[in-house]
């Protein structure tokens, strides 16, 4: 069952069972409200036994572009589209968050993103791959986030 993600009252639905859930959850309810000041967009997650696409989507991106698999648990994730872009996240048990922000138009302009929740170690699949720039949340606490660009059609 899908859940909007309240960004006002913040709620570990569904995160339960991450021992950074609520550093997750406000993780979560940041990107919600970045969407809808942005895009106006109401920010939705299903949980993965529902939206095993999605999952599959971010780990063939993953594993094709960088040989990326991780060991945590997938909980979560989200996908749609605002403008002309198409977005795809999905939320790990640890506390990292994925993103994959890929432009239908331009290809310059296609990446993943990873996220850590405040509280959680850099994971081993990450660990000295990429550099990560802090970032203060409200919501969130301290974020420390990455990206690399994506060079396949997907």
């Amino acid at each position: 069952m899908s859940y909007a993600v309240d960004f006002i009252n913040v709620s570990t639905i569904g995160l339960e069972t991450s021992s950074v859930a609520n550093a997750l959850a406000g993780l979560r309810a940041n990107e919600a409200r970045y969407f809808m000041n942005k895009y106006k967009h109401v920010y939705t997650v299903l949980p993965v036994s529902e939206s095993q696409n999605t999952l599959n989507y971010v780990t063939e991106i993953l594993r094709k572009e960088r040989n990326l698999i991780f060991s945590a648990k997938p909980l979560e994730t989200s996908t749609f589209q605002v403008e002309n872009i198409k977005f795809s996240y999905v939320f790990y048990e640890d506390g990292l968050a994925v993103n994959v922000m890929y432009n239908l138009d331009d290809p310059k302009k296609r990446a993943v993103g990873f996220k850590l929740s405040e509280g959680m170690e850099i994971p081993s699949e990450l660990e000295g791959k990429f550099k990560f720039a802090r970032q203060k949340s409200k919501l969130a606490g301290i974020i420390r986030g990455s990206f690399f660009v994506i060079k396949g059609e997907y």
